[in-house]
Protein backbone atom coordinates (compact mmCIF):
# COMPACT_ATOMS: atom_id res chain seq x y z
CA UNK A 1 0.00 0.00 0.00
CA UNK A 2 1.18 3.52 -0.47
CA UNK A 3 -0.16 7.19 0.59
CA UNK A 4 -2.22 8.11 -2.75
CA UNK A 5 -4.81 4.43 -2.00
CA UNK A 6 -6.30 6.31 1.26
CA UNK A 7 -9.18 9.16 0.08
CA UNK A 8 -10.64 9.51 3.10
CA UNK A 9 -8.85 10.89 6.05
CA UNK A 10 -7.60 8.02 8.27
CA UNK A 11 -8.19 8.24 11.60
CA UNK A 12 -5.89 6.65 14.95
CA UNK A 13 -6.96 6.72 17.75
CA UNK A 14 -8.44 10.30 18.18
CA UNK A 15 -6.48 12.39 15.81
CA UNK A 16 -7.03 12.32 12.27
CA UNK A 17 -4.52 12.56 9.27
CA UNK A 18 -5.17 13.96 5.63
CA UNK A 19 -3.38 12.34 2.63
CA UNK A 20 -1.07 14.73 2.30
CA UNK A 21 0.04 14.27 5.88
CA UNK A 22 -0.21 10.17 5.92
CA UNK A 23 2.12 11.73 2.54
CA UNK A 24 4.64 13.02 4.82
CA UNK A 25 4.52 10.91 7.61
CA UNK A 26 5.19 7.93 5.75
CA UNK A 27 3.67 4.84 5.66
CA UNK A 28 6.15 3.31 8.34
CA UNK A 29 5.58 6.01 10.61
CA UNK A 30 1.86 4.76 10.52
CA UNK A 31 2.49 1.24 11.59
CA UNK A 32 4.86 2.37 14.56
CA UNK A 33 1.87 4.22 15.83
CA UNK A 34 -0.67 1.45 15.09
CA UNK A 35 1.89 -0.70 17.23
CA UNK A 36 2.44 1.66 20.05
CA UNK A 37 -1.98 1.89 20.64
CA UNK A 38 -2.03 -1.88 20.57
CA UNK A 39 1.15 -2.23 23.32
CA UNK A 40 -0.98 0.40 25.33
CA UNK A 41 -4.19 -1.03 25.38
CA UNK A 42 -2.82 -4.32 26.34
CA UNK A 43 -0.89 -2.57 29.22
CA UNK A 44 -4.31 -1.58 30.44
CA UNK A 45 -6.21 -4.49 30.04
CA UNK A 46 -4.30 -6.67 31.58
CA UNK A 47 -4.09 -5.06 35.49
CA UNK A 48 -8.09 -5.18 35.32
CA UNK A 49 -8.10 -8.83 34.34
CA UNK A 50 -5.92 -9.55 37.20
CA UNK A 51 -7.98 -7.80 39.66
CA UNK A 52 -11.17 -9.81 38.96
CA UNK A 53 -9.00 -13.40 38.54
CA UNK A 54 -10.20 -15.88 41.47
CA UNK A 55 -7.58 -16.54 44.09
CA UNK A 56 -6.67 -20.14 44.34
CA UNK A 57 -7.07 -21.58 47.92
CA UNK A 58 -4.13 -21.55 50.43
CA UNK A 59 -2.12 -24.49 50.66
CA UNK A 60 -2.42 -24.03 54.62
CA UNK A 61 -5.62 -24.83 54.16
CA UNK A 62 -5.13 -28.34 52.29
CA UNK A 63 -4.76 -31.26 54.74
CA UNK A 64 -0.76 -32.41 54.33
CA UNK A 65 -0.60 -35.59 53.26
CA UNK A 66 0.80 -38.47 55.67
CA UNK A 67 4.68 -38.76 56.02
CA UNK A 68 5.22 -42.73 55.06
CA UNK A 69 7.61 -43.90 57.44
CA UNK A 70 11.71 -44.10 55.83
CA UNK A 71 12.98 -47.49 54.76
CA UNK A 72 15.72 -48.46 57.38
CA UNK A 73 18.63 -47.42 55.96
CA UNK A 74 21.58 -49.98 55.35
CA UNK A 75 24.22 -50.00 58.08
CA UNK A 76 27.57 -47.56 57.32
CA UNK A 77 30.79 -49.76 57.24
CA UNK A 78 33.13 -48.72 59.93
CA UNK A 79 35.81 -46.14 58.91
CA UNK A 80 39.43 -47.00 58.12
CA UNK A 81 41.52 -46.41 60.90
CA UNK A 82 43.50 -43.45 60.66
CA UNK A 83 47.60 -43.43 61.20
CA UNK A 84 48.48 -43.98 64.43
CA UNK A 85 51.96 -42.02 64.12
CA UNK A 86 50.09 -39.24 62.48
CA UNK A 87 47.74 -38.97 65.19
CA UNK A 88 49.96 -39.31 67.51
CA UNK A 89 52.70 -36.49 66.09
CA UNK A 90 49.73 -34.14 65.78
CA UNK A 91 48.39 -34.72 69.25
CA UNK A 92 52.10 -34.28 70.68
CA UNK A 93 52.92 -31.05 68.59
CA UNK A 94 49.26 -29.66 70.26
CA UNK A 95 50.04 -30.55 73.50
CA UNK A 96 53.48 -29.21 73.40
CA UNK A 97 52.47 -25.59 72.63
CA UNK A 98 49.61 -25.57 74.90
CA UNK A 99 52.29 -26.84 77.76
CA UNK A 100 54.90 -24.58 77.05
CA UNK A 101 52.47 -21.08 76.51
CA UNK A 102 49.64 -21.48 77.72
CA UNK A 103 49.63 -23.55 80.90
CA UNK A 104 47.87 -26.58 79.06
CA UNK A 105 45.05 -24.69 77.95
CA UNK A 106 43.93 -24.80 74.53
CA UNK A 107 45.60 -21.83 72.38
CA UNK A 108 43.75 -19.34 70.38
CA UNK A 109 43.98 -18.65 66.98
CA UNK A 110 46.08 -15.53 66.71
CA UNK A 111 48.84 -17.20 69.41
CA UNK A 112 49.08 -20.20 67.23
CA UNK A 113 49.44 -18.08 64.08
CA UNK A 114 52.07 -16.37 66.17
CA UNK A 115 53.82 -19.54 67.16
CA UNK A 116 53.93 -20.78 63.53
CA UNK A 117 55.30 -17.58 61.93
CA UNK A 118 57.94 -17.90 64.38
CA UNK A 119 58.77 -21.34 63.63
CA UNK A 120 59.15 -20.66 60.25
CA UNK A 121 62.19 -18.02 61.12
CA UNK A 122 63.82 -20.52 62.93
CA UNK A 123 63.51 -23.82 60.79
CA UNK A 124 65.91 -22.80 58.35
CA UNK A 125 68.45 -22.58 61.08
CA UNK A 126 67.65 -25.92 62.17
CA UNK A 127 67.89 -26.97 58.82
CA UNK A 128 71.51 -25.63 57.96
CA UNK A 129 73.26 -25.90 61.30
CA UNK A 130 71.83 -29.64 62.65
CA UNK A 131 71.32 -31.71 59.30
CA UNK A 132 73.27 -32.74 56.42
CA UNK A 133 71.83 -29.92 54.30
CA UNK A 134 74.70 -27.95 54.54
CA UNK A 135 77.29 -30.46 53.00
CA UNK A 136 74.80 -31.08 49.86
CA UNK A 137 73.77 -27.54 49.16
CA UNK A 138 78.07 -27.02 48.89
CA UNK A 139 78.92 -29.72 47.22
CA UNK A 140 76.12 -29.54 44.58
CA UNK A 141 77.04 -25.37 44.07
CA UNK A 142 80.73 -26.78 43.52
CA UNK A 143 79.56 -28.51 40.57
CA UNK A 144 77.73 -26.54 38.96
CA UNK A 145 80.64 -24.28 38.85
CA UNK A 146 83.05 -26.99 38.02
CA UNK A 147 80.92 -27.25 34.69
CA UNK A 148 81.24 -23.66 33.99
CA UNK A 149 77.90 -23.19 33.97
CA UNK A 150 76.45 -20.20 35.97
CA UNK A 151 72.34 -20.40 36.16
CA UNK A 152 72.11 -24.31 35.09
CA UNK A 153 70.22 -25.90 36.92
CA UNK A 154 68.79 -22.56 38.47
CA UNK A 155 68.80 -22.03 42.31
CA UNK A 156 65.20 -23.69 43.33
CA UNK A 157 66.35 -27.02 41.54
CA UNK A 158 69.39 -27.06 43.72
CA UNK A 159 67.61 -26.40 46.92
CA UNK A 160 65.19 -28.75 46.33
CA UNK A 161 67.55 -31.56 45.61
CA UNK A 162 69.40 -30.89 48.49
CA UNK A 163 66.13 -30.54 50.87
CA UNK A 164 65.17 -34.31 49.77
CA UNK A 165 68.42 -35.84 49.38
CA UNK A 166 68.92 -34.55 53.35
CA UNK A 167 65.65 -35.67 54.39
CA UNK A 168 66.85 -39.08 52.72
CA UNK A 169 69.82 -38.81 54.80
CA UNK A 170 68.51 -37.91 58.10
CA UNK A 171 65.10 -40.35 57.87
CA UNK A 172 66.78 -42.90 60.18
CA UNK A 173 67.25 -40.15 62.52
CA UNK A 174 63.55 -38.72 62.39
CA UNK A 175 62.12 -42.04 62.66
CA UNK A 176 63.99 -42.67 66.22
CA UNK A 177 62.86 -38.93 67.01
CA UNK A 178 59.05 -39.77 65.85
CA UNK A 179 59.27 -43.08 67.66
CA UNK A 180 61.03 -42.47 70.79
CA UNK A 181 59.41 -38.93 71.27
CA UNK A 182 57.10 -37.47 69.43
CA UNK A 183 54.16 -40.44 69.40
CA UNK A 184 54.81 -41.68 73.24
CA UNK A 185 54.42 -38.20 74.10
CA UNK A 186 51.13 -37.42 71.63
CA UNK A 187 49.66 -41.06 73.52
CA UNK A 188 50.65 -39.18 77.37
CA UNK A 189 53.28 -41.72 77.94
CA UNK A 190 55.79 -39.21 78.69
CA UNK A 191 56.10 -35.63 79.79
CA UNK A 192 57.57 -32.56 77.42
CA UNK A 193 60.73 -32.57 78.63
CA UNK A 194 60.97 -36.33 78.67
CA UNK A 195 60.27 -35.72 74.89
CA UNK A 196 62.70 -33.00 74.20
CA UNK A 197 65.53 -34.84 75.84
CA UNK A 198 65.02 -38.02 73.60
CA UNK A 199 64.99 -36.05 70.55
CA UNK A 200 68.01 -33.90 71.19
CA UNK A 201 69.85 -37.38 71.83
CA UNK A 202 68.45 -38.75 68.61
CA UNK A 203 70.10 -35.76 66.76
CA UNK A 204 73.67 -35.35 69.13
CA UNK A 205 74.06 -39.09 67.89
CA UNK A 206 73.78 -37.58 64.23
CA UNK A 207 76.09 -34.61 64.62
CA UNK A 208 78.60 -36.62 66.98
CA UNK A 209 79.47 -39.10 64.44
CA UNK A 210 80.02 -35.96 61.42
CA UNK A 211 82.34 -33.98 63.58
CA UNK A 212 85.70 -34.50 63.48
CA UNK A 213 87.94 -34.79 66.55
CA UNK A 214 90.18 -31.85 65.66
CA UNK A 215 87.23 -29.28 65.70
CA UNK A 216 85.91 -30.93 68.63
CA UNK A 217 88.54 -30.03 70.26
CA UNK A 218 89.30 -26.43 69.15
CA UNK A 219 85.49 -25.34 70.35
CA UNK A 220 86.18 -27.13 73.27
CA UNK A 221 89.75 -24.99 74.02
CA UNK A 222 87.51 -22.44 73.10
CA UNK A 223 85.03 -23.05 75.13
CA UNK A 224 87.89 -22.85 78.49
CA UNK A 225 86.25 -26.42 79.00
CA UNK A 226 88.30 -29.78 79.46
CA UNK A 227 88.04 -32.94 77.84
CA UNK A 228 84.65 -34.45 77.88
CA UNK A 229 84.20 -38.59 79.75
CA UNK A 230 82.10 -39.23 76.44
CA UNK A 231 80.10 -37.67 73.25
CA UNK A 232 77.06 -37.89 75.07
CA UNK A 233 78.22 -35.69 77.71
CA UNK A 234 79.30 -32.65 74.83
CA UNK A 235 77.06 -30.02 75.23
CA UNK A 236 74.83 -28.10 72.00
CA UNK A 237 76.81 -25.24 72.33
CA UNK A 238 80.07 -27.04 71.51
CA UNK A 239 78.89 -29.77 69.47
CA UNK A 240 77.02 -27.74 66.39
CA UNK A 241 79.63 -25.03 65.78
CA UNK A 242 82.02 -28.09 65.34
CA UNK A 243 79.74 -30.17 63.24
CA UNK A 244 79.38 -27.05 60.99
CA UNK A 245 82.60 -26.41 60.37
CA UNK A 246 83.50 -30.20 59.76
CA UNK A 247 80.39 -29.95 57.27
CA UNK A 248 82.31 -26.97 55.23
CA UNK A 249 85.67 -29.18 55.40
CA UNK A 250 83.87 -31.76 54.30
CA UNK A 251 82.22 -30.07 51.84
CA UNK A 252 85.28 -28.67 49.94
CA UNK A 253 87.22 -31.74 49.98
CA UNK A 254 84.42 -33.58 47.52
CA UNK A 255 84.20 -29.90 45.78
CA UNK A 256 88.02 -30.22 44.99
CA UNK A 257 87.67 -33.59 43.94
CA UNK A 258 84.89 -33.04 41.60
CA UNK A 259 86.98 -30.16 39.88
CA UNK A 260 90.07 -32.11 38.92
CA UNK A 261 88.84 -33.36 35.82
CA UNK A 262 86.69 -30.73 34.53
CA UNK A 263 90.46 -28.33 35.34
CA UNK A 264 91.90 -31.06 33.06
CA UNK A 265 89.93 -30.07 29.99
CA UNK A 266 90.12 -26.49 30.65
CA UNK A 267 93.79 -26.39 30.31
CA UNK A 268 93.96 -28.91 27.17
CA UNK A 269 90.77 -26.76 25.65
CA UNK A 270 93.35 -23.88 26.18
CA UNK A 271 96.55 -24.85 25.10
CA UNK A 272 94.88 -26.33 21.74
CA UNK A 273 93.51 -22.23 21.66
CA UNK A 274 96.98 -20.91 22.34
CA UNK A 275 98.90 -23.11 19.60
CA UNK A 276 96.08 -22.64 16.86
CA UNK A 277 96.36 -18.57 17.51
CA UNK A 278 92.76 -18.15 18.66
CA UNK A 279 93.93 -16.03 21.52
CA UNK A 280 90.52 -13.95 21.46
CA UNK A 281 88.33 -16.98 21.58
CA UNK A 282 87.24 -17.59 25.64
CA UNK A 283 87.86 -21.36 26.64
CA UNK A 284 85.23 -21.34 28.20
CA UNK A 285 82.95 -21.27 25.50
CA UNK A 286 84.87 -24.17 24.19
CA UNK A 287 85.29 -26.22 26.97
CA UNK A 288 81.20 -26.20 27.94
CA UNK A 289 80.38 -28.80 25.79
CA UNK A 290 83.26 -31.20 26.35
CA UNK A 291 82.36 -30.94 30.21
CA UNK A 292 78.62 -31.64 29.59
CA UNK A 293 79.33 -34.65 27.38
CA UNK A 294 81.85 -36.39 29.69
CA UNK A 295 79.65 -35.54 33.09
CA UNK A 296 76.83 -37.11 30.82
CA UNK A 297 79.07 -40.06 29.79
CA UNK A 298 80.17 -41.15 33.49
CA UNK A 299 76.21 -40.62 34.61
CA UNK A 300 77.73 -37.64 37.02
CA UNK A 301 74.41 -37.11 38.85
CA UNK A 302 74.49 -40.56 40.20
CA UNK A 303 78.27 -40.96 40.55
CA UNK A 304 77.79 -37.17 42.70
CA UNK A 305 74.51 -38.01 44.28
CA UNK A 306 75.82 -41.77 45.51
CA UNK A 307 78.79 -40.03 46.74
CA UNK A 308 77.31 -37.60 48.86
CA UNK A 309 74.74 -39.88 50.75
CA UNK A 310 77.45 -42.63 51.18
CA UNK A 311 79.66 -39.87 52.99
CA UNK A 312 77.20 -39.70 55.73
CA UNK A 313 77.29 -43.59 56.46
CA UNK A 314 80.58 -44.40 58.69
Amino acid sequence: MTAANYKQPVTVFSGQFSKKQCEKLGISKIKWLILIGLLSSLSLAVPATAQHAPTAPHAAERPAPAAKPAPPSAPTPPAPPADRNAGASSAALSRGMNTFLNNGKPLTLSLQILLLMTLMTVLPSIILMMTSFTRIIIVLSLLRQAIGLQQTPPNQVLIGLALFLSLFVMRPVLDQINTTAFSPYGKGEIQIEEAIMRSGTALHGFMTKQTRKNDLQLFTDLAHHQRYENADSIPFTVLVPSFVTSELKTAFEIGFLIFLPFIIIDIVVACTLTALGMMMLSPQIISAPFKLLLFVMVDGWALTIGSLAGSFIQ
